[in-house]
C-alpha cells in the first residue's frame, strides 16, 4: 500500500512539474524547463525508494552491461553489408518490374488491346 502511495506521489510530482511549465508561461524558457526537470527529478527520487524503482534500476544496469557486450561491425563489414542490401533491392526492383510488365502484357492480350 505504501508503495502505491509513493508511485501516486511520483505521478503527482511529474504533473506538478508539467503544470509549473504552463503556469510559468510568461517567465523565461529556462525557468519553465527547470520546473519540469525539478518535477521529474523529485518523482525519480520517490520512485527510487520503491521496489518497482529498484527493479527498474537493476534492469537499466543489466541492459547497459548487455549493450557493452555487443560486437559492433567494422567499417568494411558495414560497407559490404550495405552494398549487398542495395544490390538485392535493385535486383528485386528489376524482378518486380519484369513481373508487372509481363502481367500487363498478358492482360492487354486477353482484353484484345495488345499490338
Amino acid at each position: 500500500m505504501v508503495d502505491r502511495i509513493r508511485l501516486a506521489l511520483a505521478g503527482l510530482l511529474v504533473a506538478a512539474g508539467i503544470g509549473g511549465f504552463y503556469l510559468l508561461g510568461d517567465k523565461p524558457a529556462v525557468l519553465r524547463i527547470l520546473a519540469v526537470l525539478a518535477g521529474m527529478g523529485a518523482a525519480l527520487a520517490v520512485v527510487w525508494t520503491t521496489p518497482a524503482g529498484q527493479q527498474g534500476i537493476t534492469f537499466v544496469k543489466e541492459s547497459i552491461a548487455e549493450a557493452r557486450k555487443v560486437v559492433w561491425p567494422t567499417r568494411k563489414e558495414t560497407i559490404q553489408t550495405t552494398g549487398v542490401v542495395f544490390a538485392l533491392v535493385v535486383l528485386m526492383g528489376v524482378v518486380l518490374w519484369i513481373v508487372d510488365f509481363s502481367l500487363m502484357w498478358v492482360i492487354k492480350l486477353i482484353l484484345g488491346r495488345g499490338a
